[in-house]
């Protein structure tokens, strides 16, 4: 006799924890997230379906395989993940489960899945992070980040976080580790400052411009210390007469 597992029928998608890096494609134009363990060479989209990481041909979630993405039921769980060493630039992901899946007693493995909401740990400085910055490593076509604050950035490669969150797309929303709420999103209200110039595009506001000038900032003070190493610039001598 063949045992089946149980059918369930949520009414609204179960929610789920899990780490992750942040990516970046090569061409700068998409951005995603790769896992920690099984499946970890393949970057997935906000929004994607599982793919057998042994290329076999069945359909995930396979009870004979590991394929599937995975995740635990509660937050704590995930967030304990990111103790160790190796885990200490992951982003935190809540997702939804979607499609079929298997429960599990700590968590599930699915045939889809949507990145609701990434939480981005501190910087190494103990800083609030605000942008992602080139961790120096990454898979073919695809540059992983970390999380940092504008004062480490240096001149690496880096996005906001509002910037990451519209390349991602499909509503993802990103938000601190020190819990300044959202970072992609615009402040709305019925005590909002109309306007005084052309409306900011969808997603950005006044946490968002702040970022992109502390980034700005970042970057000249990095490059004056370039300068600054190449010493003053020659002058010609002012008792010579003019050539």
């Amino acid at each position: 006799m063949r045992l089946r597992l149980p059918e369930e029928r949520p009414t609204e998608p179960p929610a789920g924890y899990k780490i992750a890096h942040p990516v970046l494609s090569h061409d700068g134009t998409r951005a995603g997230f790769t896992g920690v363990s099984l499946g970890a060479a393949l970057p997935y989209r906000v929004l994607d379906e599982a793919s057998c990481v042994y290329g076999r041909r069945h359909r995930p979630p396979s009870r004979l395989c590991d394929c599937g993405f995975h995740c635990v039921h509660d937050r704590p769980t995930a967030e304990a993940l990111l103790c160790t060493a190796e885990h200490r630039t992951c982003v935190l992901l809540e997702v939804s489960v979607l499609g079929a899946y298997i429960r599990f007693e700590h968590g599930f493995r699915s045939a889809r899945q949507r990145v609701r909401t990434a939480t981005l740990p501190p910087c190494g400085c103990g800083a609030p992070a605000t942008v992602l910055a080139d961790a120096g490593w990454g898979r073919p076509g695809w540059r992983v980040l970390v999380p940092a604050c504008a004062g480490c950035v240096g001149g690496r490669t880096a996005l906001t976080a509002a910037a990451f969150a519209l390349l991602a797309g499909e509503g993802l929303r990103v938000r601190s580790a020190a819990g300044q709420g959202p970072a992609a999103g615009a402040v709305r209200g019925p005590d909002a400052v109309p306007p005084l110039g052309p409306p900011l595009p969808e997603g950005l506001g006044l946490p968002e411009l702040a970022a992109e000038l502390a980034l700005l900032q970042a970057r000249l003070d990095w490059l004056q210390s370039r300068l600054a190493r190449l010493g003053p610039p020659e002058r010609p001598d002012a008792t010579e007469p003019p050539g």
